[in-house]
């Protein structure tokens, strides 16, 4: 029974409760974690949904070199590395990394040279892209887990070196479908010499629904099974089509609640909406010659590097068409040998790098040019990556560099980043993160938050557990963002 007592009390201990909330909010020590799942409607999994907060990016255009591209001969300049190369490694005498010991200190092959205004210091190797180097915000204090190129790759694409687990694409598909309901929310672009080593895992769903699993196709070849059988005419096709929906629709005025049902309903439907807008978006005939040129895609001496480059043209036609999320591949698992089809530089780096440079600095810098001239950098968000780094030294033995997650670079460009910028950075010989370093979970934190996406909240219960794409690490990188 409530008597005055009784209310008294009540009032006394519920205000002092209030009090100890305010106090512990204004210092910070509340939990602001709290899982937010979207709402999702079976029947359009892919409807746009809001972000947790003010986005600063709407897509995200992710460049993926597989293979491991060594960040030493790329964009971390190194003057002590050119300064010392031939001798051995200050305390790596006994150093064994992934295939074996490790010989002396080897500079680049290539010469480092100051490009743009900012003077960042890019390598020969990727000459048109370091000219960029007023638009990219680099990343030189990177470090991953894993020394191996499958669970690399996972960790990069999943923030798990174990398969089964949702890739960044899922997860933001997931968390904002799309803006455009006749193209798939989330593309995946592999390579043209075939699919990276963990394949599939870099663009599945993993525990997320299947319906947020990246669709992968190529400009050389195009989604399986799409196109009508020659032996059924359109008109045919159009009222089997039109039939089956009134089936359906009957079904779900009996059955409500079947959300199964409604969620198979919509991948069908995209997939009918498919046969018009993908043959439109991958057709690149359309694209004028001077774009074809800047690019690569016409440079007959080249095909590897002509096909990557019509592959770019591809996304950017999906990020103009409204596609959330697209991830461009470089370098396919190994066919034909070591380092031959990526950019795993074991044994003659100098032989492959030259092949693999070429392929990607073209193409992959017109792609930030087109994009920016178009006015897409505004709300897009490009993302270069590998999933490690390799060796200052070269191989005992060979004239290669082995793997090393103790240190690498990726890098971003467009909404929300500042350039041009540097953060981190590598020891003086480039094999270890010693300033400013970062893990992979804080790169995954802070490409979410430039989407308006919280990366503690971002979450999906799975097994008992509230699983995200940081797991319970990560932080974002606010230095980085504009």
């Amino acid at each position: 029974m409530l008597n005055r007592r009784n209310l008294l009390n009540n009032f006394g201990t519920g205000l002092s409760g209030i009090a100890l909330t305010s106090l512990l909010s204004t210092d910070g020590l509340l939990a602001d974690d709290a899982p937010i799942r979207p709402r999702i409607d079976p029947g359009q999994p892919f409807a746009a949904r809001d972000p947790h907060m003010q986005a600063r990016a709407k897509n995200v255009l992710v460049i993926f070199c597989s293979g491991a591209c060594s960040h030493l001969d790329t964009f971390d300049y190194k003057p002590e590395l050119i300064k010392r190369h031939g001798q051995p490694m200050p305390g790596g005498g006994d150093l064994v990394t992934f295939q074996g010991k490790q010989g002396n200190l080897t500079k680049s092959p290539w010469a480092f040279r100051p490009r743009g205004e900012c003077g960042k210091m890019v390598s020969d190797l990727v000459p048109q892209l370091g000219d960029l180097a007023d638009d990219i915000c680099f990343l030189h204090g990177l470090t991953s887990k894993t020394n191996t190129h499958g669970p690399g790759e996972n960790f990069m694409s999943t923030g798990f070196t174990l398969d089964g687990f949702p890739s960044m694409g899922a997860w933001v598909t997931y968390a904002l479908g799309s803006e455009n309901r006749d193209l798939p929310a989330y593309v995946a672009i592999p390579d043209p010499r075939g699919t990276p080593q963990s394949s599939v895992n870099n663009w599945g769903p993993g525990f997320l629904p299947a319906a947020f699993q990246g669709t992968d196709f190529n400009a050389a070849k195009p989604i399986r099974n799409l196109a009508r059988p020659k032996s059924i005419s359109k008109e045919t096709d159009l009222a089997t089509r039109q039939f089956l929906n009134r089936l359906n629709e009957r079904h779900l005025k009996r059955f409500p609640g079947d959300t199964e049902l409604a969620a198979r309903i919509s991948s069908y439907q995209l997939a009918a909406r498919m046969q018009l807008s993908v043959p439109e978006v991958s057709d690149l005939n359309s694209e004028p010659d001077h774009i074809l040129k800047m690019y690569g895609a016409d440079d007959s001496e080249n095909q590897l590097k002509a096909a990557f480059a019509r592959n770019c043209i591809l996304a950017r036609r999906l990020i103009e068409k409204g596609v959330r999320f697209v991830q461009l591949f470089n370098g396919a698992y190994q066919t034909g040998g070591e380092g031959v089809s990526n950019w795993d530089g074991h044994k003659v780096l100098h032989q492959q790098y030259s092949k693999h440079g070429p392929v990607l600095d073209q193409p992959a810098a017109a792609l930030l040019k087109d994009m920016k001239q178009r006015g897409l950098l505004k709300d897009t968000l490009i993302v270069w990556c590998t999933e490690f780094g390799r060796m200052p030294t070269f191989q005992a033995g060979a004239s290669g560099r082995d793997h090393n997650p103790s240190g690498f670079t990726a890098w971003l460009a467009g909404a929300g980043v500042k350039a041009p910028f540097e953060y981190g950075a590598t020891d003086e010989f480039g094999y270890k993160a010693v300033e400013n370093v970062t893990t992979v979970y804080d790169f995954h934190a802070t490409v979410l938050r430039l989407l308006g996406l919280n990366h503690k909240q971002l979450t999906f219960y799975h097994n008992g557990l509230e699983r995200r794409l940081t797991d319970v690490h990560g932080h974002v990188i606010e230095d980085v963002l504009a």
